[in-house]
């Protein structure tokens, strides 16, 4: 018998069945042999969170959670983000390799060529109340590009692929500023083509009536690093959504949608909005220990703590946890960084959090740089959005070069009623 095999006796039939494991894992539908009898339509796993469950073979992202561990196409995190910058790093995450000095110097072309958006994307944002949510419009403007580009359906030929690529990653930073300036009630600001990708980005965010906007560069180097930071995180519940979506093989601007609109829950990329509200709760230092208590009644939720994946402290907030300082040092100290170093080493210190391996997650400390930056919180999810658009794409990529991908259908496990007749209105009995 092989080693790399898994033998499972059913015991209700006493059979044997002997499956191969590869990968650390065995196939689902194997165990569609398990059955009572041939009328038996097999044994299936129940799993409605996707807690253990693998959907897809990716070489784009490693994480070790016990471990704290982030690597990008086999590079860790911390050397990326001190080392790289977020395009560099997105044709990294999209190609599988650092890219030469001329493929950069191409690429960061490219993508600062597709910035401008089509005017009539200007008159459907306007179409919005002043007081929209900015990332429920870059969640329709994303799809509505779609429209706009009819050859992104022809989702199976490289070159159209790597022209939507361009788009999205140039595109949705346009327009989220967008959004931002038509919530903030401000004429829209046009791309700066001498920019950065993260200089631009603040260009059309903040400027007012200078002719030419100068980004900071210790906030536009913050901001880049943020976006490096999130730029993908494996299989999360808004990549799962463009895998689905997009295995319907829809063009990606409505497979993006929908994971921007999956990034729009408190869940996900509304986490760190939640750290801020719960620090202004606590409003003081002296106020922390009080709240810690709350906490283990299970009065209070420790927001920014904890990861689904990661049992140890998240890669990426020690990197934040640096970045906060130097944004701080430009912009003043935001007095709610005083509370989250405090409230965290309390944590850390705490058997209750050691236990339960609570350590503080991206969301911890994201938020408060992006308040100090001076984004309101309502942008949050949007800035989140923004950087992970190149790891969206490359998983969209490889599930469609993927020969076992199919279109995504999980099965259920029904519970209701059984086969019966249909009623007529006045032969039902009368409600109790």
């Amino acid at each position: 018998m092989s080693r790399d095999t898994l033998t499972i006796t059913d015991n209700r039939t006493g059979k044997q069945y002997e499956f191969p494991i590869e990968d650390g894992t065995i196939r689902a539908l194997d165990l569609r042999q398990i059955k009572v009898n041939e009328k038996d339509f097999g044994l299936m796993t129940y799993d409605p969170a996707f807690n253990n469950t693998a959907a897809c073979k990716s070489r784009i992202t490693y994480i070790d959670g016990d471990r704290g561990v982030l690597l990008y196409r086999g590079y860790p995190i911390d050397q990326l983000a001190e080392k790289s910058s977020y395009l560099e790093t997105a044709y990294l995450i999209l190609n599988g390799e650092l890219p030469t000095a001329p493929q950069l110097q191409q690429w960061t072309e490219h993508i600062t060529l597709h910035t401008i958006i089509h005017e009539n994307v200007k008159k459907f944002m306007d179409g919005f109340h002043h007081d929209a949510h900015p990332m429920g419009m870059l969640v329709s403007t994303i799809g509505a590009l779609s429209t706009f580009y009819p050859d992104a359906k022809d989702i199976f030929n490289p070159s159209s692929r790597l022209k939507q690529t361009y788009r999205l990653i140039a595109k949705i930073p346009t327009l989220a500023a967008f959004a931002y300036r038509h919530s903030m009630g401000m004429p829209y600001a046009y791309p700066d083509n001498d920019l950065s990708y993260a200089g631009n980005f603040l260009n059309m965010l903040f400027k007012m009536t200078e002719v030419k906007y100068k980004p900071n560069p210790v906030l536009e180097k913050a901001l880049d690093v943020l976006f490096i930071l999130h730029a993908d995180h494996e299989q999360n519940c808004s990549t799962s959504a463009m895998r689905g979506v997009g295995s319907s093989h829809v063009d990606p601007y409505s497979a993006i949608a929908a994971a921007t609109a999956a990034l729009y829950g408190p869940l996900h990329g509304g986490a760190n909005e939640a750290v801020i509200r719960m620090l202004n709760e606590i409003g003081d230092v002296k106020r922390i220990p009080a709240f810690i208590q709350r906490v283990k009644a299970g009065e209070e939720k420790l927001m920014g703590f904890g990861h689904r994946v990661y049992k140890n402290y998240d890669p990426r907030a020690r990197i934040i946890k640096g970045i906060a300082e130097e944004v701080f040092e430009v912009m003043g100290r935001n007095p709610l960084l005083d509370i989250a170093v405090e409230l965290e080493r309390i944590a850390l210190d705490d058997e209750y959090f050691i236990k339960r391996k609570l350590y503080p997650n991206v969301d911890f400390y994201s938020g408060i740089i992006y308040q100090a930056m001076g984004f309101p919180t309502d942008m949050f999810p949007v800035l989140f959005a923004i950087p992970r658009t190149s790891g969206w794409v490359a998983q969209w990529v490889e599930m469609l070069l993927d020969s076992e991908q199919k279109i995504a259908r999980p099965r259920q496990i029904y519970l209701g009623a059984g086969l019966r007749d249909y009623i007529p209105v006045d032969s039902r009995p009368s409600a109790p």
